[in-house]
């Protein structure tokens, strides 16, 4: 250390401070980086790794980007879950004495970016903090960017496992974890299986505890106490979110006072959705691909704003279960849907509104410039025109959207005054405010518009008094302003010139005079632009202090504008307004699947009757061919009940849906490899859970349980789930289970409430049609083959399938226990023909056996068979 350079010094001093950032160290025009960092962001961002003298034997590893460019570099290394600490000149270089003073101004990790370029316009950046304790598990999560902050907690039964549920929905992009609750790499493990891109920080433990998260809330809110916020018996969630706040405090060192507002929320009043059930169902992304279209958001968002965007997503993420809040929404959106000119003209003022949410984050934070305060006012400028549209209706939600928004004529006023129309981004070069605003603003634009004309008339004067043409007054930033004269005419250079530069072609002179007028220009040129920066800074002051009015009606804006989207797709698509109840009755009339219907552009969607209830009609065994729609059937059910629990209309005719309050799916088969884990295993721990955690309110679908296993294991593992489901000692949830085990269908008229459907299909010759329509009754046959030939297999493979599969079903032990007879010559095939798989000879040596009558049998007509039997068996070596 002794022998490291001052510099140096300085710079692992910082580092020291942040060992789990990038630093980014300034150096001029550049920010620097050093040793491990440089070695790490040299090979991240794609740059040249150099070396700098240290004063140690060996070249310290450095790399280095422009500060202009900075933020394309910092964005690269956080989307791969870096987190980069800026350090910064504290002082003017020029006053300094030895090396300048720097220290990180701010940390920048995945949760607490607020920078546009960083952000997806249509999601919320979300950091969560996790407080891991005997009692339970209570989190905090929070988007800085917009200001929301939201705080629940798990106690009792499966806490861990309704904690991931939670972090799944929230997809938080980094998680803080206290320290000292869990050493083991166990919990970092499961939050990572389920929350893969999220960044994960184990926070100190001493910001955790409940004492020091009552008096963090304390003041910020600027409380006596906690009951204010509803968190008054809610401890958990208290410690986790003073430990949010400090973090955010930490790594922005500027105040956090737009996260104004704290909400707890229960999180039974929405439905319980795993990871699974959200992949399967193809919420928000396709399972495929990972992409937005063909997923449910793609159909339903028709959205204006970025604010309504990210609503909506999170709508999808966490349907509601309280039927009164539900029915509020549906009232909404049927207002909008009827009355197409207003919601055509609110749709025109909502195109014109800017992100309020994240404006106004920016603006408090301190990192908006000029044009992002006339968008905020243009955006302001929207809302009278659209509260008088919304006087109009009278239904709950919309009257309760339209007192929530504030017209903010002070706001407004104020931006108009202050602020030029179309200001410059940057803040440092002035031109941002009125010259009516501010007095001096006005003398000093007039003393710099007529210092240049100064400078034009000197020009003229100066040619006609020396008589060079070609004179001419210049200006640059390293001399100021200057009076070059080519090397020709230098002959005619009044001796009061005083050279100031030598050029190879030219000669620059200075004059007093023009000294004078330089300094009445540079100095209202600096002065203007250090009282316009200081003028705006006051703006943006007065305009930060609105910030919980402008929040509130951000977010009365983005639920407006969600409901016209669901009003808008609702009229589109011809969905219906569905009926809800707390009966467990979901009864759907001609049902369509939303994602494939709108993929489906020339040709029709079959649609489909569904009926559960927890009596008659709780359980429903669906059986018929691969291909045929059973799983698209079942995922259309589970979306439109989510659709209905958002508060949209429903691709039906009628649908009277009664509230679920969780829906599991097991569709598909995929190995985890990561976990070591085969795709029966897969299968059976998704079961498991299902099983665990549903209640007699759950929709449950299962698609082909046991087909990962022999037939035998598989079908009775089958049958034992739906006995346990469909059974109120158990469970007595509403399912609908797939399968290909034609042997449930017997079930029917034995288990109370299960229920026969199949997809009829229309057999022509070997070829079968698939008619896509769910009827009454069990399948008798799986048509496995005739998909294969529909799906290209060869006709050779295919052909010699179907002999197979005669000789199978000609042998099978059933059949020959009812005493069918089967001729030999049926089931011939030749013996290059055999499978020794399927133990063609060994069924003949034991139909040999059958035929011996052993009552009525010499001795040596015995040995005979014997011989005969053991020749047989050689054979089959």
């Amino acid at each position: 250390m002794e022998q490291l350079t001052p510099m140096m010094k300085q710079y692992l001093e910082q580092k020291d401070q942040y060992p789990d950032c990038i630093l980014f160290f300034r150096l001029g025009d550049f920010y620097e980086m050093f040793f491990e960092d440089a070695v790490l962001a040299a090979k991240e961002l794609e740059i040249a790794l150099t070396g700098r003298d240290c004063g140690l034997e060996e070249r310290a590893p450095m790399c280095g980007v422009p500060y202009h460019a900075a933020e394309n570099y910092i964005s690269k290394l956080i989307d791969k879950g870096y987190k980069v600490a800026i350090c910064e000149q504290v002082e003017d270089p020029s006053a300094a004495k030895g090396i300048v003073k720097r220290e990180v101004i701010k940390v920048i990790t995945p949760g607490t970016v607020i920078d546009p370029s960083m952000l997806k316009e249509k999601e919320n950046n979300y950091i969560m903090a996790a407080l891991f304790h005997e009692e339970g598990i209570g989190i905090s999560y929070a988007d800085i960017s917009t200001g929301d902050l939201r705080v629940t907690e798990f106690t009792g039964k499966n806490v861990f496992s309704n904690f991931l549920n939670e972090a799944v929905k929230i997809n938080p992009r980094e998680i803080i974890i206290n320290q000292d609750s869990y050493e083991d790499l166990a919990v970092e493990r499961e939050i990572r299986a389920v929350c893969s891109q999220t960044y994960i920080t184990k926070f100190d433990s001493w910001a955790y505890k409940i004492d020091y998260g009552v008096k963090t809330l304390k003041n910020h809110f600027h409380l006596l106490s906690l009951e204010g916020l509803g968190l008054q018996d809610h401890s958990l969630c208290t410690g986790s979110a003073g430990a949010l706040l400090t973090y955010l405090e930490q790594t922005h060192k500027k105040s956090i006072n737009h996260l104004y507002k704290i909400q707890y929320y229960h999180t039974e009043d929405y439905m319980v959705l795993d990871k699974t059930t959200r992949k399967n169902l193809e919420l928000t992304e396709t399972m495929r691909d990972r992409s937005r279209k063909g997923s449910l958001l793609w159909v339903l968002d028709k959205t204006n704003t970025a604010m309504g965007a990210r609503l909506l997503k999170q709508w999808i993420e966490e349907p509601l279960t309280r039927s009164r809040d539900i029915q509020q929404r549906l009232d909404a959106v049927e207002a909008l849907k009827v009355d197409l000119l207003t919601r055509e003209d609110l749709k025109e003022y909502l195109r014109e509104t800017y992100d309020l949410e994240r404006l106004v984050g920016r603006i408090s934070y301190g990192n908006a410039n000029g044009r992002d305060l006339i968008w905020l006012k243009s955006s302001l400028s929207m809302i009278p025109k659209i509260k008088i549209l919304l006087n109009s209706f009278s239904c709950d939600a919309l009257i309760e959207i339209n007192d929530r928004m504030n017209t903010h004529q002070e706001v407004i006023q104020c931006i108009e005054d202050a602020i030029v129309d179309d200001p410059p981004i940057s803040l440092k070069d002035g031109g941002i405010i009125k010259e009516t605003y501010h007095p001096e603003i006005f003398n000093l634009r007039e003393a710099i518009t007529k210092g240049k004309s100064w400078i034009v008339n000197l020009e003229t004067e100066e040619k006609q008094k020396t008589g060079i043409k070609s004179l001419k007054i210049g200006y640059n930033k390293v001399f100021g302003y200057y009076i070059e004269v080519t090397k020709s005419n230098l002959g005619l250079v009044p001796s009061h010139y005083i050279r100031k530069q030598t050029l190879a072609n030219a000669e620059r002179y200075i004059t007093p005079e023009l000294k004078e007028i330089e300094s009445k220009i540079l100095g209202a040129e600096e002065r203007i632009t250090e009282l316009e920066y200081q003028i705006f800074t006051e703006v943006r002051e007065k305009v930060s202090a609105h910030t919980e009015m402008i929040q509130k009606t951000a977010k009365a804006i983005a639920i407006l504008d969600v409901l016209i989207s669901f009003a808008d797709i609702s009229d589109r698509q011809n969905y219906t307004k569905p009926v809800i109840n707390e009966d467990h009755l979901i009864h759907i009339q001609n049902g369509r699947h939303p994602v494939v219907e709108k993929m489906m552009s020339e040709s029709y969607f079959i649609p489909n009757d569904t009926l559960l209830d927890c009596k008659d009609n709780r359980f429903t065994i669906l059986t018929g061919p691969n291909m045929a729609g059973k799983s698209t059937y079942m995922r259309q059910v589970s979306l439109i009940v989510l659709m209905a629990q958002i508060g949209c209309f429903v691709p039906a005719d009628a649908a009277v849906i009664g509230i679920v309050d969780r829906i599991f799916t097991r569709v598909g088969a995929s190995d985890d490899l990561a976990q070591g884990q085969s795709t029966f295993m897969v299968e059976m721990s998704e079961l498991a859970n299902i099983i665990n955690a549903a209640t007699p309110k759950s929709l449950i679908l299962l698609d082909e349980i046991g087909r990962g296993t022999s037939t035998y294991d598989g079908l009775s593992i089958a049958w034992a789930v739906v006995e346990y489901i469909s059974s109120f000692e158990h469970l007595g949830a509403r399912t609908l289970f797939a399968t290909h085990y034609h042997e449930l269908t017997e079930l029917e008229g034995i288990l109370e409430g299960v229920k026969n459907y199949c997809i009829a299909v229309k057999e022509k010759g070997d070829d079968i049609i698939f008619l896509r329509k769910i009827i009454r009754g069990g399948a008798d046959q799986s048509y496995g083959i005739q998909v294969a030939k529909l799906a290209g297999v060869s006709e050779k493979i295919v052909n010699r399938a179907k002999q197979i599969l005669y000789q199978l079903e000609a042998n099978d032990i059933n059949k020959r226990n009812q005493g069918q007879d089967i001729k030999e010559s049926e089931i011939a095939l030749t013996k290059d023909e055999q499978l020794d798989l399927f133990h063609y000879h060994t069924d003949q040596i034991v139909s040999e056996l059958l035929k011996i009558d052993v009552l009525n049998t010499t001795p040596l007509e015995a040995m005979n068979h014997l011989h005969r039997l053991l020749n047989m068996a050689k054979d089959c070596r």
